[in-house]
């Protein structure tokens, strides 16, 4: 069982940039299709980007494609998500989360959850 470990976020300017990383332990990571997802207040948990077990293939939601990039290292068993362009709409909790199968965009397919980090833009 993989354990996920979110860091990264904080407070930044609209037009800004921001690097968030999940580390993992506990499991093989380079069997697992992982994803960043976020929730803003009130809101419920969305999409935000997908990477493939190699990395060599992403998928994002349309909201954020164009601005943000997601990578990971399987020698560091890190995901990394950098967002540029910030938005204030883009303020929200941003979770990693990791699955066994072939990427999904849908949250309810993702068994294993970080605790979130915060992203704030302010305007």
């Amino acid at each position: 069982q993989v354990q996920l470990v979110e860091s990264g976020g904080g407070l930044v300017q609209a037009g800004g940039s921001l690097t968030l990383s999940c580390a993992a332990s506990g499991g093989a990571f380079g069997s697992y299709v992982m994803a960043w997802f976020r929730q803003a207040p009130g809101k419920e948990r969305e999409f935000a980007a997908t990477i493939g077990r190699t990395g060599s293939l992403t998928y994002y939601a349309d909201s954020v494609k164009g601005r943000f990039t997601i990578s990971r290292d399987n020698a560091k068993n890190t995901v990394y998500l950098q967002m540029n362009s910030l938005k204030p709409e883009d303020t929200a909790v941003y979770y990693c989360a990791a699955r066994e199968s072939y990427y999904s965009v849908n949250v309810l397919s993702y068994k294993y959850w970080g605790q979130g980090t915060q992203v704030t833009v302010s305007s």
